[in-house]
């Protein structure tokens, strides 16, 4: 009911020229409440707050929404287009609805992700589905679930366009590692695995950089490579061919409720502090690829575990770190929040230096290109091949 009623107060009145919807800008976050009566006032002419509730909540309350019906089935589609009918919206996961709805209302202009599915590729833009949550029991025994809608980035078509840039390295690193105990100071020095506690189902770099990864990925890893996915999470970033062309796909993160949803893990995972303990769970010589997403910003031993990833790659085998600009400031070591993007490549490559075992290092510059020229999350890789 309030869904319909949104509807034709603030999307049905948009001319049939404007942009599509957009993707959401969350994947997943608590449960909130709001009654009908509230949500169509609002609908008439929605407050800050009203925008802000409807650009987080991807889950309503029954109470609040009586007539959408969350089956928990997955659904899967290319993104809705322009043209989208008032019949096609309404029946729109509750996720479409509530993002696309409230950027839309924000910032109608603002919609650079949004665009009609190439007509040459088959692969889904989006993949929407309920994940069911475990968080106690009941007196009884009995587990209690919480469901949580997510949409997942499959990194196919999509509007945008993935040029490879080479980036040359130019630091001259010294014999010995010039760094000091302070270099690795984080604001929050406190324990990792509190801090990781909460699942995050949610992407931490937007949907083009995503995306660039994705392409990155299947033009540079061969088909039946090993691979090991460090520092994971609900989500790798591979391509969705990837579990079945493949060999093993395995992964080490914090959060092993995270990981359990992680469809693209056919070897498994292991639950891992790489702050605590920087030894890898995997014998020599077990994996073809290893790969880290924007993650070893966090890493207060990078060079220790840098070692442990040698160790584990094959001869001739490869390293591809992935880095962006965003982070959690709080938890990224002291020197990578006094650098710029380029000063970020050439630390990780002085790391890989300091690991020993690898070929010279290549970098790259692989942010996606938007049609409209718009804002988008850079995207970086420094990849490093085992010396045979």
């Amino acid at each position: 009911e309030a869904a319909q009623y949104y509807y034709d107060q603030r999307i049905g009145i948009l001319p049939s020229s404007s942009p599509c919807l957009p993707p959401p800008l969350l994947a997943a976050t608590t449960i909130s409440s709001k009654s009908i009566e509230h949500l169509k006032e609002e609908a008439t002419e929605p407050s800050t707050t009203m925008k802000r509730f409807l650009s987080s909540a991807l889950l309503l309350a029954p109470a609040a929404v009586r007539s959408l019906h969350l089956s928990g089935n997955s659904a899967s589609g290319a993104g809705p287009s322009a043209a989208s009918t008032r019949a096609r919206f309404l029946s729109a996961s509750a996720a479409t609805f509530l993002t696309s709805a409230a950027v839309m209302a924000a910032e109608p202009g603002k919609c650079e992700a949004a665009g009609p599915a190439s007509a040459s590729q088959a692969n889904p833009r989006y993949i929407e589905e309920e994940l069911q949550m475990k968080f106690g029991e009941d007196s009884k025994g009995n587990p209690r679930t919480r469901g949580v809608l997510v949409r997942r980035f499959t990194g196919d078509s999509t509007p945008y366009s993935f040029p490879v840039k080479p980036v040359r390295l130019v630091s001259t690193w010294p014999e010995t590692p010039p760094f000091k105990p302070e270099d690795f100071f984080r604001a929050d020095s406190g324990n990792d695995v509190n801090f990781y506690t909460v699942p995050r189902l949610v992407y931490h770099i937007d949907e083009p950089a995503v995306c660039s990864l994705t392409q990155y990925y299947r033009n540079n890893i061969k088909p039946r490579s090993d691979i090991l996915d460090i520092c994971s999470s609900w989500v790798s970033h591979y391509p969705l061919e990837f579990p079945k062309t493949m060999g093993k796909i395995c992964a080490t993160g914090m959060n092993s409720l995270e990981m359990q949803f992680n469809d693209q893990l056919t070897g498994g995972f292991k639950q891992k502090d790489l702050n605590d303990d920087a030894k890898l769970p995997y014998p020599d010589s077990s994996f073809d690829v290893v790969t880290c997403v924007v993650s070893i910003d966090y890493l207060v031993n990078p060079v220790e575990v840098l070692k442990e990833v040698n160790r584990v790659l094959r001869p001739g085998g490869k390293v591809i770190i992935s880095q962006s600009n965003r982070c959690f400031p709080s938890k990224a070591i002291a020197m990578w929040l006094k650098m710029n993007d380029r000063q970020h490549l050439e630390l990780i490559n002085g790391f890989l230096q300091y690991a020993g075992g690898f070929e010279e290092r290549k970098a790259f510059d692989i942010s996606a290109d938007l049609p409209d020229g718009g804002y988008r999350d850079p995207m970086f890789i420094i990849e490093a091949v085992k010396k045979a």
